[in-house]
């Protein structure tokens, strides 16, 4: 057999054998004039799969999707019309410290610097509307009109990515993505210096803490979602071991750290928070906050009562200790490495909270005739998450609530996207899991109709593709977070048939659909869709539940937040 003749050494092949290095296997697209040659050319790199999906903000969501399991995703749009429609996927991946890199297409490189007005742009004269906007939401932009620097550019690009977990933007002019260069002849390994702490401001840092700690009473742990950002899971694991202390995490930290550890208690959310999980922190005279995020959804409309002085905040290179002293240039996997070596065990927070704790009771037992309720399903759906079966999806909404209180076993799994809050972000990004994750587990949705309503054409992708997640989808007619928040004829919607709408776009191709409105039907749904047969193929339950039918948790932290946005102005 005849040797294969080797890539074509261009703009595009150097992207993707770069992406290929990095593990990536698949790009999300949306094709337009100015990047079908960067496509052609993606398309010829060996491993690389393109899901070009219904429209760039979906695709946006599914790269997303795919960073976080991945570690990189990539988007691929064309000039102006594409960027700008896929820019707020590219803020919600920003505001999670997720690396994903954007190419666009850009301008023919001949045009640039004159006054012809293009189309897809906002008829003026010049090309730097879309990268002057990508400026706000990535952490590095690049447009490569010439051959000789492209592959610096790029690397560069690529670079600031992987470091700081952030997007990137790149232009690349459409003239140019399949011209050879020697200097694209392959790439060589990227080299990233390894950030290593201050030795001196390190030992200081942990002595320092170890002292506060050496004399509390009855101190907790609590960890957030930058522990993801900042590589410190496996450390903040070690302490957890050695510490004893009663250990939460906060409500955007789920799924970041394993729930069987034994001294783990449940998701810290102030008033909304697991029943006796808010009492056994707020009654703590130490607390321990590994990467958090506090604002205003997290901290139910700053309402928690969590004090300064009795915080030890540990982040990505800084440490707060009571609100009297600072360390920087202490890496967070480092202090939680030296603490565990050192700290002394200390069990009263867990023993305080093994005191006051009464497990929670099953859901009653509906019957047949009987409407489904929100907690019943969630009870099935509990017992249906066991080890290595299922990835979460969870979108914006009484999804959030309803997916805290889930126990997840060893290892799952759990994404949601509490800081940017983008409704609709699960569709696209339970595409990119879907994709990332293939046959190593399947991923399961927890959508509300209203988000559902916003992205629901790229449900045809995850049938075109071979994507078979099971999709829950909560039919309770309307916005219910908003709703609870401030409710007005805004927050209605038309009512779909969402089952013939899934049907409709698979045409023809296996996907299953079921819809439920009873206890007993929802069980035999999910035991269908959870079969040898159906479970290779998408499956979407569609549970009609009550309007009013929502969380205690939601109602609580509705009414919190709608105080804490309806504050009157300060008066001068």
């Amino acid at each position: 057999m005849a040797d294969k003749a080797p890539l074509p050494s261009n703009i595009g092949t150097y992207l993707g054998r770069r992406f290929v290095e990095f593990g990536v296997e698949d790009f999300f697209c949306v094709p337009g004039d100015y990047n079908l040659v960067l496509l052609d050319q993606l398309l010829v790199v060996p491993g690389l799969r393109m899901i070009n999906c219904c429209n760039e903000l979906n695709a946006g969501y599914a790269a997303d999707g795919y960073a976080r399991v991945k570690g990189v995703g990539v988007l691929v749009v064309t000039f102006t019309v594409g960027g700008l429609s896929a820019i707020n996927a590219v803020a919600g991946a920003y505001s999670d410290n997720l690396p994903l890199v954007v190419i666009s297409g850009g301008p023919n490189s001949n045009d640039f610097g004159t006054e012809r007005v293009l189309h897809h742009t906002i008829g003026h004269p010049n090309f730097r509307q879309t990268l002057e906007c990508y400026k706000q939401v990535t952490c590095h932009q690049a447009v490569i009109k010439s051959m000789e620097n492209a592959a610096q550019k790029i690397d560069e690009s690529l670079e600031m990515a992987l470091k700081c977990k952030k997007p990137v933007y790149i232009e690349v002019a459409c003239n140019l993505s399949g011209v050879e260069h020697g200097s694209l002849l392959g790439p060589r390994p990227l080299i990233f210096p390894t950030e290593l702490s201050n030795e001196s401001e390190l030992h200081a840092c942990v002595d320092d803490i170890l002292g506060v700690l050496s004399a509390a009473v009855k101190p907790v742990l609590v960890s957030g979602c930058r522990i993801r950002k900042h590589d410190a899971k496996e450390a903040l694991k070690l302490l957890a071991d050695a510490c004893g202390y009663a250990f939460a995490s906060m409500p955007n930290g789920k799924g970041m750290i394993d729930e069987d550890h034994p001294n783990y208690i449940g998701t810290y959310w102030g008033q909304v928070s697991d029943p006796y999980v808010c009492e056994t922190v707020e009654s703590a005279d130490f607390y321990l906050f590994i990467g958090p995020v506090f604002n205003d959804y997290t901290t139910t409309g700053y309402s928690t009562l969590v004090k300064e002085e009795k915080m030890i905040m540990i982040r990505g290179r800084e440490v707060s200790i009571c609100g009297r002293k600072r360390y920087h240039g202490v890496r967070m996997a480092d202090v939680l490495e030296l603490l565990s070596r050192k700290v002394k065990k200390n069990d009263a927070s867990m023993k305080n909270f093994e005191r006051m704790f009464v497990p929670p009771g099953n859901p009653p037992a509906l019957g047949k005739g009987e409407k489904l309720q929100t907690n019943v399903l969630m009870h099935h759906i509990q017992a249906l998450v066991t080890e290595g079966n299922f990835a979460l999806c969870v979108e914006t909404g009484d999804s959030w609530f309803n997916g805290q209180k889930l126990r997840l076993p060893k290892g799952t799994p759990y994404e949601f996207q509490m800081q940017y809050g983008s409704i609709g972000w699960s569709v696209g990004a339970t595409l990119g899991m879907s994709t990332a994750l293939k046959d190593e587990r399947r991923v399961l949705a927890l959508i509300g109709d209203g988000s559902f309503q916003m992205t629901a054409q790229d449900v045809s992708s995850m049938v075109r593709f071979g994507a078979n997640p099971l999709i829950i989808l909560i039919n309770n007619d309307g916005y219910t977070i908003e709703v609870e928040i401030h409710d007005g004829p805004y927050n209605n919607i038309l009512q779909w048939d969402y089952c013939k709408m899934v049907d409709a776009v698979s045409n023809g191709q296996t996907a299953f659909t079921y819809k439920v409105t009873t206890e007993t039907e929802a069980e035999e749904a999910l035991r269908l869709a959870c079969s040898k047969e159906r479970s290779k193929h998408l499956n979407f339950i569609e549970c009609m539940i009550d309007r009013d039918d929502c969380s205690k948790e939601l109602l609580e932290w509705g009414s919190r937040v709608a105080a804490a946005n309806g504050r009157p102005p300060s008066m001068s």
